[in-house]
Parts: structure tokens; sequence; C-alpha cells
């Protein structure tokens, strides 16, 4: 059986995650989105609450993706997972050099590490879970970047805000 790890921060999940999953189906028996914690991105919503969500969006998909929260390096988290393969989501080609680095950075920590890169879709290419964050906390209408579990998700952060 092959497994993927689809690691982010998933703050939160989007369409275009959600159309990478989709698409990763179709080469791997098995996705495994994996939330993780980073100092670098400090999300406001907790981790439990994230996983919860993505959750509740994939399980369209049955028992063919899990989500799962890790805190480690992600070369350790992926061999915990008995696999060797990390998809990455591409939109642009700022993220082609973030992502290239990233990849070059966790094969030297562990070279039977494979990248699987994505180019999104054109439906998805500019949604950013950043930008679905801004709309929302200014009122915005985020239904056609986001699942409605989402949209009612962000409503209740802004409620509480």
């Amino acid at each position: 059986m092959r497994t993927v790890v689809y690691p982010g921060s998933f703050n939160p999940i989007t369409n275009g995650h959600t159309d990478l999953v989709r698409r990763a189906l179709r080469l791997f028996d098995r996705v495994i989105v994996a939330i993780g914690t980073s100092a670098q991105k400090n999300p406001k919503v907790d981790l439990a609450d994230r996983v919860a969500l993505c959750e509740e969006v994939l399980k369209q998909f049955g028992g063919r993706v899990t989500v799962e929260g890790f805190n480690t390096l992600l070369v350790d988290y992926v061999r915990s997972c008995d696999t060797r393969f990390i998809l990455r989501g591409l939109r642009n080609m700022m993220d082609f050099d973030y992502e290239f680095q990233m990849a070059e950075m966790n094969q030297s920590l562990d070279p039977e590490i494979e990248y699987v890169f994505l180019p999104t879709s054109t439906e998805t290419s500019f949604i950013s879970s950043s930008l679905v964050r801004e709309i929302a906390a200014l009122g915005g209408d985020v239904a056609k970047f986001v699942h409605p579990a989402v949209v009612t998700s962000l409503k209740l952060q802004a409620a509480k805000r």
C-alpha cells in the first residue's frame, strides 16, 4: 500500500488543499494529512481544532484519508508513518522556491525521502489559507474558497474576537 504524507498548517483547510488530496488519491492508496505545529506560523486555532475541522472536510474520502497532528521533524514523522513520500502543492514560483529548499533540506536529513509536487488546479491556484483568514476576519464571504464547515468555524472565531 502506497502512502503519502501531506504536511501543512491547514489554518484553515481550503478547497485547494482538498483538491490536492483528491488528486493524490489517484496516485496513492492512502493520504495522511499531517497538521504540524509551526513556531513561524503561530496559528490562532489550536491543533486539535484544526485536526477536527480537516477530518470533517475530508470525511468524503472515507478511510483512504486520515488526519493527524504532529510536532516533530517532518522526516521523523514520515518515517513513523512507514512511508517515504511527501506531497506538496505548488501554486506559483514562490511556492516552488520555498518547497524546493525544504525538499533539499529534508532529503539531506533522510535521503530516502521522496517529494511529490503537484501544481494546483487553475480553479484553486489563487487560494491561500492566509487570504481566506484575512477575508473572513474583515467580514467577507469565503464560501467559494472553503468547505461549509470551515465557513462556520471562521464565523465562530470572528464572534469570539
